[in-house]
């Protein structure tokens, strides 16, 4: 059974008072180097760990954040959540990590400092009635607008116009598209643009060649397949996300079909198995994009940050997708 350490058997083991240890924990001046090493030293070996919760209820403050997520199936959500946990760490802050179920026991100030939010299932009613000066939120690839929130998005629009300018430039004519949750930011720009780029080259688009997907595997598995019943299929399949287009090339080999000979296809993030398939894909920077969304949401806690919304960029990766 592990036993819990506090300071008081810290402050024994250095041989000091209590309200030393204490001072040393939470960073004051006022410590000898030697005293405040050894503490240190002794924390390390002891296994001590500060009581947030304790912490925060006594004193009515916090330097902890949370980042609230929904979907544990997209891969890069492990990115993101390292930039951000370097950034706090950098910076002296803690972080949790939790989800819609349990995030509203912690978006409390005096539990923790701010939010930063890529949660759908979050309206932005809610997060709108609890952003306050002393407490601000990032969201991530959502725009809202309020003073007390940042938004962090990706440069959805102009990369997937230089993608579909790409393809057209490639000699491609027959698109079919595989769409995202329609009532989403990157859905719906993504889409936009794909509709631009090719209105701007005089490619009709059949709506009949699109299908409405969620962003899951199963459901590009499930429009492949679709296009293959219809004997509609197009000569480049572009999808919204890169684990829809994984589950349409499961489709496709499963019915015979040989990417790139039969049909192109190509998604967007650049996940973790998208190398694994020869997938052409967007390449959006997500260790950095966390890293940014945290250090917008410190300079606001600290006064600092700019009025601005912060767009990241991204960039196109050919593979063996694309003929």
């Amino acid at each position: 059974m592990r036993v819990l350490v506090g300071l008081k058997d810290i402050a024994k083991a250095a041989g000091v008072s209590v309200s030393t240890v204490s001072n040393v924990i939470n960073g004051r001046k006022n410590v000898g180097k030697e005293t405040k090493e050894r503490i240190l030293q002794l924390c390390e070996e002891m296994g001590y760990r500060p009581n947030i919760i304790g912490k925060s209820l006594k004193t009515g403050q916090t330097n902890t954040i949370v980042f609230i997520f929904s979907n544990f199936e997209r891969s890069f959500y492990l990115k993101i959540i390292n930039g951000i946990n370097d950034y706090l760490a950098e910076n002296g802050f803690d972080l949790i990590v939790c989800t819609t179920n349990s995030s509203k026991n912690f978006v409390r100030s005096n539990f923790t400092r701010g939010a930063i939010v890529l949660d759908k299932k979050m309206t932005d009613e809610f997060l709108v009635s609890i952003a306050k000066p002393v407490y601000p939120i990032v969201v991530m690839d959502r725009l809202i607008e309020n003073e007390y929130i940042k938004s962090v998005v990706t440069e959805n629009y102009s990369i997937m116009s230089e993608l579909v300018q790409a393809l057209v430039d490639k000699g491609f004519r027959n698109f079919g598209y595989i769409g995202g949750y329609e009532d989403s930011l990157d859905h719906r720009e993504r889409y936009q643009a794909f509709i631009d780029t090719l209105t701007h080259n005089n490619i009709s688009f059949q709506r009949t060649n699109y299908y409405h997907g969620d962003f899951s595997e199963e459901s590009g598995y499930r429009a492949a397949n679709i296009f293959i019943l219809s004997n509609s299929l197009p000569e480049i399949l572009v999808c919204a996300n890169d684990n829809m287009a994984i589950g349409a090339l499961k489709a496709l080999q499963e019915n015979k079909y040989e990417v790139p000979k039969d049909i192109s296809v190509t998604g967007f993030d650049d996940s973790r198995d998208a190398e694994n398939f020869g997938l052409t894909t967007v390449t959006i920077p997500r260790y950095e994009s966390g890293y940014l969304a945290a250090k917008e949401l410190v300079e606001m806690i600290n006064g600092t940050s700019n009025n601005e919304n912060f767009k990241i960029t991204a960039k196109i990766n050919w593979r063996d997708s694309v003929k």
